[in-house]
């Protein structure tokens, strides 16, 4: 039998994914997951991903108001950075669905998951580096 602590819990995690569900927000979320855990000031977020000021502010105020993002101000500069605590917190109420009581997916599936996605980012970056360097296919750099 649900509770209401239960249904209080699904709402504020069904606002946190619908909080990332806009597609900037979402790259945002991944920008700083790379950047973790130092963070990123406004002014780097909006170079990276080309939006406009007015926008981005808009944007990062959602993922505050929903806990998926912190903020501190150093200075002048304010710092975001992603709240680990609260994407770990919407990873286990996905998992505990999903993998405990009914094993939609085996728990080493996902683990297979993480993998593949870290190896195909280094892959990535490592054959970006390659071109920026000028060590192209041509020249004996990496394919991948």
């Amino acid at each position: 039998m649900k509770t209401a602590d239960d249904t209080e819990r699904v709402i504020r995690y069904a606002d946190m994914f619908a909080a990332m569900g806009a597609e900037p927000r979402l790259r945002i979320m991944q920008l700083l997951l790379t950047a973790h855990p130092q963070g990123l000031v406004v002014g780097d977020i909006q170079d990276e991903l080309g939006i406009p000021a007015s926008t981005l502010s808009h944007h990062l105020d959602k993922l505050k108001n929903e806990e998926l993002v912190k903020v501190r101000r150093e200075g002048t500069f304010l710092w975001y950075t992603a709240n680990t605590e609260a994407l770990q917190e919407l990873l286990n109420f996905l998992y505990a669905e999903c993998c405990t009581r009914n094993k939609a997916v085996k728990p080493g599936d996902l683990v297979l998951i993480v993998q593949a996605s870290r190896e195909a980012r280094f892959r990535q970056k490592f054959y970006e580096r390659g071109m920026k360097e000028g060590e192209g296919t041509r020249a004996g750099g990496f394919v991948p």
